[in-house]
C-alpha cells in the first residue's frame, strides 16, 4: 500500500526507535546494577573496617554468631577454611516481612580477633531486586518511547509538512499540466535548495518537451498536407485518363486499381494524422453529448450506403447515453464503430445499435469471422480478416479516443454469432 513520504517516515522512525531504546534498556539496565553493587560493595567494606575495628575494643562484638539488627555475624574458624579476601555474592535471602525471598549482597572474609583466634566475618545488605527494577525500568522506557513517538508525530505533522509545502505545490502544478498549454509552471518560493533545483529542473524539462511537441505537432501538419496534395493531383490525373475513354479494359481495371490504391492511402494518412492529433491531445475541450442524438445523425449520413450495400440497421434505444466528451472526437468514435460494422459484415448484412438501460451502447453485426482475440483488434494495422478497404486503424483510433477523453470504456464480445463492441461508462 502506497503511503506519504511523511508516514513512510514515520513507520521506519518506529520501528528504528523501538530497536534502539530496546538495546540502550539493556545497556542501562546493566549499568545500574553495576552502579549500585559497586556502591553496595564499597559500603559492606567499609562496615568490615568497622566492624573489625570495633571487635578489638569490645570484645563483646566477637560473640555475635547470628544475624541481627546490624546484619553481620562473626564465626570461629579452623585455618583449613580462614581466608582473609573479600568475597562478594549475591544471594536469595528470606524475609518475614514480605513473606518471600529478596536479593542480598553478602562480603565474606575473615581476621585474627584481639586473642588471636581465627574468625569469619559474614556481613549483608538488601540491594534493589533486580525483576522490580526491570520492571520499573520497563515502564518508563515505555512512557519515554511513547513519548518520543507522540512528538515525532506532531512535529512531522506540524513541522514536515510545513516544510513540504512547496513540493506539494510543485507536484499539483504538474498534476493539472498537459502538454500542448502554453501557460507556465508558477514559481514557488522555497528556501529548500532541493526544492529550487527541483523546480527549475522541471521547468526546463517541460520548456524541452514543449518544444519537441510543437516541432513534432508542426512536422506531422506539414507531412500530412505535403503527402496530400500529390495524392489528390495523382488522382486527379487518373481521372482525366479514365474518361478519355479510349484505353483497353486491362488497362482501365489497372488505373481504376491504382485509384483504389491512392484512395487507400488517402484514407491511411488521415487516419494516421488523427491519431496524432489526438495523441497529442489536441482535443481538449469536453461537453455534455447526447449519443442517441450522435448516432441518429451518423445514420442518417451513412443512409446511402446503407442502401447500396442493402445493409439492415436495427436501432433500438431504451435510455439516453449522455457523458462529458469532446464532441468532435465523439463523432469520430461512432463513425468508426459503424464503419467497422460495415466493412466486416456479410452476406446477412445486419448491423444493430442497442442502448440498454445499464448505460451500455451495443454495436452488433453479423461477419463471416469467429470471436477475434481482445487483445489485438485494437492495435495498429491490424485487419480482421482480409478486408481490402480496411486500413487496420479503425478500431485502434477507437481505443486512442477512450483512453483521451477517460470516461467511456470499450469491451468486445462474441455472441450468437455477432461480434459485439460494447461502450460502457
Amino acid at each position: 500500500m502506497k503511503v506519504s513520504l511523511k508516514n513512510y517516515t514515520f513507520r521506519y522512525l518506529t520501528i528504528s526507535l523501538l530497536a534502539v531504546i530496546a538495546i540502550w534498556a539493556l545497556l542501562f539496565h546493566t549499568f545500574i546494577l553495576d552502579e549500585v553493587y559497586d556502591n553496595v560493595d564499597d559500603g559492606l567494606k567499609n562496615q568490615k573496617i568497622e566492624i573489625i575495628r570495633q571487635s578489638y575494643i569490645d570484645p563483646s562484638v566477637i560473640k555475635t554468631n547470628k544475624f541481627g539488627l546490624n546484619q553481620f555475624r562473626i564465626l570461629p574458624v579452623d585455618e583449613a577454611h580462614y581466608d582473609e579476601s573479600n568475597r562478594l555474592t549475591n544471594e536469595m535471602i528470606f524475609m518475614p516481612y514480605d513473606g518471600e525471598d529478596e536479593p542480598y549482597r553478602v562480603l565474606r572474609t575473615g581476621f585474627y580477633g584481639r586473642d588471636g583466634k581465627m574468625y569469619s566475618l559474614e556481613i549483608r545488605t538488601s540491594t534493589v531486586e533486580e525483576d522490580d527494577l526491570i520492571y520499573d525500568l520497563s515502564i518508563s522506557l515505555f512512557a519515554l518511547y511513547f513519548f518520543i513517538l507522540v512528538s515525532i508525530l506532531m512535529i512531522n505533522h506540524f513541522g514536515l509538512s510545513k516544510a513540504f509545502k512547496p513540493f506539494d505545490k510543485i507536484l499539483k502544478q504538474l498534476q493539472n499540466y498537459r502538454f500542448g498549454q502554453s501557460k507556465e509552471l508558477e514559481k514557488v518560493e522555497t528556501n529548500v535548495v532541493e526544492f529550487e533545483l527541483l523546480q527549475t529542473e522541471i521547468s526546463s524539462m517541460i520548456n524541452r518537451n514543449e518544444q519537441v511537441f510543437n516541432d513534432q505537432k508542426l512536422f506531422i501538419g506539414n507531412a500530412s498536407h505535403e503527402l496530400q496534395t500529390p495524392l489528390a493531383i495523382a488522382i486527379n490525373k487518373i481521372d482525366l485518363l479514365l474518361e478519355q475513354g479510349n484505353l483497353e479494359e486491362k488497362e482501365y481495371i489497372q488505373l481504376a486499381d491504382a485509384k483504389k490504391s491512392l484512395w487507400r492511402m488517402v484514407s491511411l494518412n488521415r487516419s494516421l494524422l488523427m491519431l496524432s492529433r489526438i495523441e497529442n491531445h489536441q482535443y481538449q475541450e469536453k461537453e455534455r453529448i447526447n449519443f442517441n442524438k450522435i448516432i441518429e445523425e451518423i445514420l442518417e449520413d451513412y443512409e446511402s450506403i446503407f442502401e447500396t450495400e442493402e445493409i439492415i440497421v436495427k436501432k433500438e434505444f431504451n435510455t439516453v447515453f449522455e457523458t462529458m466528451f469532446n464532441k468532435d472526437l465523439a463523432n469520430i468514435l461512432i463513425s468508426n464503430l459503424i464503419r467497422n460494422a460495415i466493412k466486416h459484415n456479410n452476406k446477412e448484412k445486419l448491423i444493430s445499435i442497442k442502448i440498454n438501460n445499464l448505460n451500455e451502447i451495443i454495436f452488433s453485426n453479423t461477419s463471416d469471422l469467429f470471436a477475434l482475440n481482445p487483445n489485438e483488434i485494437y492495435n495498429r494495422f491490424y485487419k480482421q480478416g482480409f478486408s481490402v478497404e480496411s486500413n487496420g486503424l479503425g478500431l485502434s483510433i477507437v481505443k486512442t479516443i477512450l483512453k483521451n477523453q477517460q470516461t467511456i470504456h470499450i469491451d468486445y464480445q462474441y455472441k450468437d454469432g455477432l461480434h459485439q463492441f460494447i461502450l460502457r461508462k
